[in-house]
């Protein structure tokens, strides 16, 4: 564990389209929230894509192939929310399946995103930069709901208090 669940972390992620910040979760989701900080201390998210974009559901990153397929070279076990607790602006993790957490990420952009079933390890919260999701939730997306023009990852940063 490179985190202290009492400690306080905030994931700054600087896209070509903004900036969103999220308060991030170690309380709830101390594994979800390790494996992210881990990854973005050592710039794994860096220049990655939001490959996957559907509107009034969720934009989806992490994956270091920009296919969806992709992951760090290890899974983790799932730490899943009650029902009803996705809301826009959450940060929860892709899987292909119970225990399967990796590197894939998404933020729920709309309502058919709050609606997923508690499937998804919630590991943080958009505290400002829900303008620049909802601009990366409208872009024009193609084939696999691949944005048609990408949508890069600049950098996420990590701030600990």
């Amino acid at each position: 564990m490179c985190i202290d669940p009492t400690h306080t972390y905030e994931a700054t992620i600087v896209t070509n389209h903004g900036t969103m910040v999220a308060f991030l979760f170690p309380e709830r989701a101390p594994r979800t929230v390790n494996s992210f900080v881990f990854l973005a201390r050592y710039h794994y998210f860096d220049g990655l894509t939001f490959h996957r974009i559907i509107r009034d559901f969720v934009i989806q990153g992490g994956c270091p192939e920009g296919s969806g397929r992709g992951n760090p070279g290890y899974r983790f076990a799932d730490e899943l929310p009650k029902a009803g607790e996705y809301a826009v602006g959450s940060l929860a993790m892709a899987n292909a399946g119970p225990d399967t957490n990796g590197s894939q990420f998404f933020v729920i952009s709309g309502g058919s995103g709050m609606k997923l079933p508690p499937q998804y390890s919630l590991f943080g919260k958009l505290i400002s930069g829900l303008d620049v999701l909802d601009e990366i939730q409208k872009v024009a997306t193609g084939r696999g709901d691949a944005p048609v023009d990408p949508v890069v990852i600049e950098s996420v940063t990590i701030s600990e208090s």
